[in-house]
């Protein structure tokens, strides 16, 4: 039986913080249960923004050559999806919204060309939501849950939910959460189950 894909995307612009540590403890989470985890991180890639050039209404692929190029393979082939992100301003970070827009082509496949979006061969596609955000505000994570709820349904991924952490300030102040890690094991190998 063929292991479990899970595409492991960090968006934060910084390395070995809040985020990353969740997302590396989910990652261990799905391993330990058989999933083949590959983690991506967004800063590290050319990811042009979109140009709203509409070259891909024809064939379905965008027309800007960069790392999206190859991402949209990753995320069309994986069959789980957690995607990490800090709270800026409300919403996911400046790299994270550059790949979810790059994304049209996508969009494109599936809504006007009529095409299908998986090449994972099948079964359930399911995502996670990973997000920290330093204020402790009633709706601090609706604006990016919104916006990654739409990502998934565009990628035929069922959203399963989200690991949200208000109140945590400054790097690595998530090692300070009595729970936190421990939530995020847990949420991987769940994940990685069938």
């Amino acid at each position: 039986m063929p292991r479990t894909k899970l595409l492991a995307i960090a968006g934060s612009p910084r390395r070995g913080v809040n985020t990353d540590l969740l997302l590396q403890e989910l990652s261990r989470g799905a391993e330990s249960e058989g999933a083949e985890v590959k983690t991506i991180l967004l800063n590290e890639l050319a990811i042009a923004p979109c140009r709203h050039c509409d070259c891909c209404l024809e064939t379905g692929r965008c027309a800007i050559e960069d790392d999206m190029q190859w991402l949209h393979s990753e995320l069309r082939g994986t069959d789980r999806l957690v995607l990490a992100s800090p709270i800026f301003f409300m919403g996911v970070t400046a790299q994270t919204k550059a790949m979810i827009d790059r994304c049209q082509a996508l969009w494109v496949l599936k809504y006007v060309l009529k095409l299908p979006i998986a090449t994972n061969g099948g079964g359930e596609r399911r995502g996670l939501f990973i997000s920290v955000g330093g204020r402790r505000v009633a709706n601090l994570f609706q604006p990016a849950i919104a916006t990654v709820k739409s990502f998934f349904k565009t990628l035929d991924v069922t959203y399963a939910g989200a690991l949200l952490f208000h109140g945590i300030e400054g790097k690595g102040a998530i090692l300070e959460h009595p729970t936190a890690l421990r939530e995020a094991f847990l949420a991987g190998q769940r994940l990685a189950q069938d």
